[in-house]
């Protein structure tokens, strides 16, 4: 008599590994939004799986709970995409295709604090710098001009914007300062060039308060209609650093009267100047758009060049950040290895201004390694 057979082997269960996967995906998908996609795939996968596998899989539990936390991940994903992305689509379509002209007309920056300088303008040395007044909206602003030679001939002029957030003039317009920190613009009148530096509303003991960037480049233009009045002023160009330089970028954004513009180490938005050096509404987005240089680059219709070092401490990052977004022919970026914010300066100037006693054709070529 045969013994009996023996029961037939079955492997014991096992979890579905792609119900396991289903389950953390749909974790990760609280902070991503792709996995929790994948996380619902795999849900249904595994589902599909234990019920043909003949009891060999097991992980029902799992790949149903992979499935709603996924779906809830991919959910909240969605959700917080929408806000993040829909004020920054607004903020875009507010802007489009203005130009700062056009954004700022009839804006009001409305300030948060009232801020002056409130000290005395300096008397600068005889025979170097004179000291006059120029009308702006917000009333006479004093500003520093250096001597134009009366000679029956046209000379080139440039507005040179100083650092800081002072909104004043000083001493720093002559005082002798180290090479590698030159930031008296003196270079231009040694090489003949007229220069004048303004002072804006708020600086020194002059009417208004500082706006940040807004009320002050209407006080730059109206320094250049000073200037373009004064006989003997042929072209007049525009420069500025740091804080200079982006006011240099705001003007040029709002007008082409400049025969070129030099900008040195100029930040591409307001904000990255830090709370305590903005006088307005932050929670105003107008307030930012309208003094984010980034923004209106399209509108420039006067050759900008944009120059900083790439060693600290440097605006390096903000220059390339302007470049990316840049379209316009007319403005060009000059990042300079073995410099920075500082030591930049008293090179590129001497350039400049020997570039500008030549640039007499129709229209200006400059150029830079």
């Amino acid at each position: 008599m045969n013994p009996p057979l023996p029961p037939p082997l079955f492997p014991a269960p096992r979890n579905s590994a792609v119900a396991i996967w289903s389950l953390v995906l749909g974790v990760l998908g609280f902070a991503f939004c792709l996995p929790s996609i994948a996380g619902i795939v795999c849900a249904i996968i595994a589902l599909i799986q234990i019920g043909r596998s003949n009891n060999l899989l097991r992980g029902t539990g799992l790949a149903v709970a992979g499935l709603l936390v996924s779906i809830i991940g991919a959910s909240f994903s969605a959700v917080l995409g929408a806000a993040i992305l829909i004020p920054l689509l607004v903020q875009q379509s507010e802007v489009g295709d203005q130009t700062l002209i056009e954004a700022r007309r009839g804006f009001v920056t409305k300030l948060v604090r009232n801020e002056r300088a409130g000290f005395p303008v300096p008397i600068p040395p005889d025979g170097e710098l004179n000291l006059v007044h120029y009308r702006s909206p917000i009333g006479e602003l004093p500003a520093y001009l250096s001597p134009i030679p009366n000679d029956g001939r046209k000379h080139p002029a440039i507005i040179w914007l100083t650092g800081g957030f002072s909104n004043s003039i000083s001493e720093n317009a002559w005082d002798v300062p180290p090479a590698e920190n030159d930031q008296t613009a003196r270079i231009f009148r040694q090489l003949g060039v007229v220069t004048l530096y303004p002072s804006y509303r708020g600086g020194n003991e002059n009417p208004g308060y500082h706006e940040t960037l807004f009320g002050e480049v209407n006080d730059v233009l109206a320094a250049a209609d000073f200037l373009a009045a004064q006989p003997g002023i042929d072209r007049i160009y525009l420069g500025g650093h740091s804080t200079g330089g982006t006011l240099a970028l705001l003007v040029a954004e709002m007008s082409p009267r400049f025969r070129a513009v030099f900008s040195f180490g100029p930040i591409d938005r307001i904000g990255s100047y830090g709370e305590d050096s903005l006088m307005f509404d932050r929670q105003n987005i107008r307030e930012l758009q309208l003094r984010d240089p980034i923004r209106w680059l399209h509108g420039i219709n006067s050759p900008t060049y944009i120059f900083e070092g790439e060693e600290e401490p440097c605006n390096i990052d903000s220059l390339h950040k302007l470049r990316v977004t840049n379209h316009n022919p007319l403005v060009q970026f000059f990042p300079a290895k073995g410099k920075d914010h500082f030591s930049i300066i008293a090179p590129y100037s001497r350039r400049i201004a020997e570039q500008i006693r030549a640039d007499t054709g129709a229209t200006s070529n400059f150029t830079f390694p």
